[in-house]
């Protein structure tokens, strides 16, 4: 975890050694202001020593430990929320083994269950413009929370839910809209306090905590299919989101608490920031680099259903070697998580995106190499190859979408983070599902079904040749991140203080 650094020696304001020139002035602008509201410069003097300390201490402290508190909490619920794998792993083996669904339902099945995720502006909106009594996020983190223990608790324990069709999405649908809630909740908070405490990228710790639960859940998902129960798995799953929600309910967290503005109604507030959010999209900063990475997710048909049966019942793959690969592959979304943060964020981000694009669409070739069996010509056997491969396509993908991540992050108007960081997240979600459809008719078209996969080597031929396509308009994306916004920030300040002070002087 990265802890803010605040200074307990200086008294408030924090000179940024990037920026010195326009926080000296910040400085200076702020001392003829508050001492053209005295008449006496002994006491000037001596007040700031004698009364500014103490609370300043005190406040630093206070921000510092809601600070660790935020990183607890959010650390836990990304590591929870990439966990979830452990139980989708056992609710896909249950819909192709115990329920006979084909490659096209199966697919429809996962992707229709992220509908609730598109809704996540409503969500931010609503977090944003209305408070719950106690710290502001938390409670929408909680009801999150509890809405995924009632669904994959009722999968666990009334059986009767996960053996018809409508039951079990009904079940899902509940369970990702909790999910959505709780997302909204979390990336707000980071987005927030990483703009209190001037750090940047704290969205790649969010990514780093999704892989190691990604990780695990994906190990012990493979391992204990075979030896477990699916209702075992929801139930394990559903004690694990009960440890989360008393951690979340908590009272000692410590986060600052925050109220609904008064003098406006609930329905102005919702007003206010929707606006807010709208011209904060409009913008090109924002708009450009959004549509990009939203198209170019999109028009990828995703074959993932296909595939995943294809490896079940053609090769006859042991669900333990699907699901390692998958530990793999979130090892590799970890390691280039921690070489993004530590080295790639200074390469300019149309270079480093259209490298990444450029290497997911080659990716998506290996799966085409296991349905042709060039591995078995070469003397690799399906599991070995399957553990290598198979999930860098999966991951590349994800990683995929960090640097846009942390650079809108950074664009996000103050005042606003949940509403713009779940319209962020519902549109890539949106896209996903876009991708997911066109895969579901693809296969559909390409008479892709359970026992007939012969023309599955064409649909992902047809993925190869769409993923390269995005690189044609990569000139949307800017070169390099744009100045950050506390010097923005200070600049606009620095430029009202002027005009207050030059209209006293005239």
């Amino acid at each position: 975890m990265i802890y803010p650094v605040i200074s307990t020696k200086t008294p408030i304001f924090l000179t940024n050694p990037k920026t010195p020139r326009i926080y000296e002035s910040c400085t200076k602008l702020r001392s003829i202001s508050r001492s053209s509201q005295h008449q006496n410069p002994i006491e000037n003097d001596i007040k700031p020593k004698t009364q500014f300390i103490n609370p300043v201490l005190m406040t630093n402290t206070k921000s510092h430990y809601g600070f660790q508190a935020m990183l607890s909490l959010c650390g836990l619920g990304y590591w929870v929320q990439g966990f979830r794998c452990f139980p989708w792993l056992a609710l896909n083996f249950h819909m192709a083994h115990n329920l006979n669904f084909n490659p096209s339902t199966l697919q429809l099945v996962q992707n229709s269950a992220n509908f609730p995720m598109v809704a996540k502006p409503l969500y931010g909106i609503l977090s944003d413009a209305f408070c719950i009594a106690g710290p502001h996020r938390i409670p929408y983190i909680c009801i999150g929370v509890l809405l995924q223990i009632l669904s994959w608790g009722q999968l666990a324990l009334i059986p009767v839910t996960g053996q018809t069709l409508p039951s079990l999405m009904a079940c899902v649908l509940l369970s990702n809209f909790g999910a959505s809630i709780e997302e909204v909740s979390k990336d707000a908070l980071v987005t927030e306090h990483g703009q209190k405490h001037r750090i940047k990228g704290l969205q790649s710790y969010s990514f780093m905590a999704l892989a190691v639960g990604g990780i695990l859940g994906n190990f012990l998902g493979g391992y204990f299919s075979h030896k477990l129960q699916p209702r075992t798995m929801f139930l394990i799953f559903s004690a694990l989101l009960s440890f989360q929600l008393a951690i979340s309910s908590s009272e000692c967290l410590g986060l600052s608490h925050r109220e609904t503005p008064t003098g406006k109604s609930i329905t102005g507030n919702i007003r206010k920031h929707l606006s807010g959010l709208m011209i904060a999209i409009s913008k090109d900063t924002i708009s450009k680099p959004l549509t990009w990475i939203l198209t170019s997710i999109a028009m990828v048909p995703i074959l993932s259903g296909s595939t995943f049966c294809y490896q079940i019942q053609c090769l006859n793959l042991d669900l333990s070697v699907i699901g390692m690969s998958k530990v793999i592959g979130q090892l590799m979304l970890l390691s280039l998580t921690l070489i993004y943060d530590n080295h790639w964020k200074q390469i300019p981000m149309r270079k480093l995106v259209g490298g990444i694009q450029f290497v997911y669409a080659f990716s998506l070739l290996l799966d085409l190499i296991l349905v042709r069996q060039i591995n078995a010509g070469i003397h690799i056997s399906n599991e070995v190859f399957t553990l290598c491969f198979s999930g860098l396509a999966e991951t590349l993908a994800q990683f995929k979408i960090l640097p846009f991540m942390v650079l809108l992050a950074t664009l996000c108007p103050q005042g606003c983070e949940g509403s713009f960081t779940s319209f962020v997240a519902s549109t890539v979600c949106l896209s996903s599902l876009v991708g997911g459809f066109w895969g579901v008719g693809l296969a559909a078209l390409l008479g892709i079904k359970g026992g007939d996969y012969t023309s599955l080597p064409v649909g992902l031929l047809i993925q190869f040749v769409a993923a390269l396509l995005p690189l044609g308009w990569i000139h949307q994306l800017p070169m390099s991140c744009p100045a950050e916004k506390e010097m923005k920030k200070c600049i606009d300040e620095t430029q009202g203080f002027e005009r207050v002070v030059g209209s006293v002087r005239n």
